[in-house]
């Protein structure tokens, strides 16, 4: 059966599942679809899962139980748009709780390992404007967060 679109698969080592539960959790606009099982035909045991479909934010994923042969890294990352300050807030809490790290530029891994980018809707308008001095106040300002403040990030492309 063809659908529209595309959808992404996410690897796992045996936590498919808990991890579509996880996302759905935090996301709006989403829900678990299939839930596919090994059969007596393995390579798995028979009767554990071998992939989740979901959908997080109204995006298609599959969750596959792949094994310990691959793990997540920063070259690929899901970005987050967030309208205000308590978007940035919620995303930002709810994806390094519970074992996730954050680290610089509205950047962070959660506790799978699978790397976002939780940033205000305006930013790269800010750190690409056309007047050097404004994109390299906000750049600045940026590189010297963590999880991003909206008002700092204004204030720095302002010049305040």
């Amino acid at each position: 059966m063809a659908t529209e679109g595309f959808t992404t698969c996410l690897w796992f080592d045996g936590r498919a599942e808990e991890a579509a539960h996880y996302y759905v959790s935090i996301f709006k606009n989403s829900s678990i679809g299939r839930i596919g099982r090994y059969t007596e035909a393995g390579p798995g045991p028979a009767g554990s899962v071998i992939a989740v479909d979901f959908v997080a934010n109204g995006h298609k994923f599959v969750a596959l139980n792949g094994g310990p042969q691959f793990t997540f890294n920063e070259a690929i990352s899901f970005q987050i748009y967030c309208e205000n300050q308590e978007e940035i807030d919620y995303y930002w809490n709810k994806l390094t709780e519970g074992g996730g790290q954050p680290g610089p530029c509205g950047w962070l891994k959660d506790k799978y390992g699978v790397s976002w980018q939780v940033i205000p809707d305006g930013l790269i308008d800010m750190i690409g404007d056309p007047d050097p001095e404004k994109a390299a106040r906000t750049t600045r300002a940026m590189l010297a967060m963590g999880k991003l403040d909206i008002a700092a990030l204004e204030k720095a492309y302002a010049g305040e």
